[in-house]
């Protein structure tokens, strides 16, 4: 693979993460490797960054070429994608446990590039976890966790990252990557999945909710908390997250909003 690209891994520089492998090249660049499985892959095809290079306005990345093969034996594909290096380090991981400096110019910079994104057209559909996100999907994943009387049907679908979190975001320049998952979504997926990853944080995700304020107050927002809390109060919840009383105390005020509608 390292021949076919025409560069050089750096051992010393390799990032493994829950999906994927990275490495810096020689040639100062970036190379991020995932494995995944051929029935998770969707008819949309399996390109979200090279796909994310066309998105003006948002800051990441810039793509360079990419290579895809498939597992002769397991049935998986393999897909290499050249990009640009980073502007600067990761925030930390995917859910953070301390607040981390963030300037008002990175917010400024966080919030244009999700405006944005929401502002682009695209026949790509999310996937966040590797899911194809749909209505369906939205109302068993509500009603799973969250019985009760209100309506769970999306109203605005707009593009977005589908894995935003502060594993793919970096500072003190803003930019972000791994656009693996990226595609049309509920209003407010990116924004609930990032307050998501900061309630271990109550100033952060506070903050969190205060810039991305016209998101968390619109319906589709309103659903899309419940859609992120679903995950951490699920079935495969750990006892031991912090993220649960804020997330179930944040549910209970949403769903009084829905049902009171």
């Amino acid at each position: 693979m390292a021949q076919s690209l025409q560069v050089r891994f750096l051992p010393e520089t390799v990032v493994r993460k829950r999906r994927s492998v990275g490495a810096r090249t020689d040639r100062e660049t970036w190379v991020r490797i995932e494995r995944r499985l051929l029935d998770k892959i969707s008819d949309q095809g399996w390109n979200g960054a090279e796909c994310a290079a066309r998105l003006d306005g948002v800051a990441q990345p810039a793509w360079r070429g990419c290579m895809v093969w498939r597992d002769t034996n397991e049935q998986v594909m393999w897909r290499a994608d050249e990009t640009d290096l980073l502007p600067a380090a990761p925030v930390g991981n995917a859910i953070l446990s301390e607040a981390p400096e963030l300037s008002d110019e990175w917010w400024d910079r966080l919030n244009a590039s999700l405006d944005a994104l929401a502002a682009h057209q695209t026949r790509r559909v999310a996937t966040p976890d590797t899911e194809t996100i749909n209505q369906t999907s939205v109302t068993e994943a509500i009603r799973a966790v969250f019985p009760g009387d209100f309506d769970t049907t999306v109203q605005r679908w707009v593009p977005a990252h589908a894995d935003l979190n502060w594993a793919n975001v970096t500072a003190p320049v803003f930019s972000l990557f791994d656009w693996e998952d990226w595609g049309n979504a509920p209003q407010g997926l990116d924004s609930a999945s990032l307050w998501a990853s900061s309630l271990a944080v109550p100033s952060l995700a506070d903050r969190v909710r205060q810039e991305r304020r016209r998101d968390f107050e619109s319906r589709d927002g309103k659903l899309m908390t419940l859609f992120v809390c679903s995950k951490i109060l699920g079935p495969y919840a750990h006892p031991e997250d912090p993220r649960l009383e804020p997330a179930q105390r944040t549910a209970e005020q949403v769903i009084e909003e829905l049902q009171a509608e």
